[in-house]
């Protein structure tokens, strides 16, 4: 059973599954997230929508290379959780599927690619604060080995 975080079930939305890929990126003391100022200004871990037709790996580099600007070396999976949210951008109700990983910063290649998003150094124990999703700081936790906030 794949735990689930954030709002409760909608018993009226129709929901779309949606897979994704995010990856907790540490550097030392340092997390790298990505600030995206719209639909709502949120601090999140990088990733988003794995593509029809595509393999988890490369949608994972792909996110990353997108929201942050960053190459990344070799991923590792933590696991994945379930998230019931309507994503505003694209309009409809989805349950979303993230799994994470937890990745090294290797090279940075330029700004972020992807419209509204700003890459962000911040010290891990700032993270927990930053990041509104839940899920999202249960795996960071996890990526730490138990350490830090819940």
């Amino acid at each position: 059973m794949i735990r689930r975080y954030g709002e409760p079930i909608s018993q009226t939305a129709q929901y779309r599954r949606r897979p994704g890929v995010y990856a907790v990126l540490l550097s030392g003391e340092s997390l790298l997230l990505t600030f995206q100022s719209s639909p709502k200004p949120e601090y999140q871990l990088p990733g988003g929508g794995i593509d029809a037709g595509e393999h988890p790996i490369p949608a994972l580099h792909r996110e990353v290379m997108e929201e942050t600007g960053w190459r990344i070396g070799p991923p590792t999976r933590l696991g994945t959780y379930r998230r019931f949210t309507y994503m505003e951008d694209y309009g409809f109700w989805a349950e979303k599927l993230c799994s994470i990983y937890v990745a090294r910063p290797m090279t940075k290649l330029g700004p972020p690619t992807e419209a509204g998003h700003l890459a962000v150094w911040v010290p891990v124990r700032r993270a927990f604060d930053l990041l509104e999703n839940q899920g999202d700081r249960a795996f960071l936790h996890t990526a730490l080995g138990g350490s830090g906030p819940r």
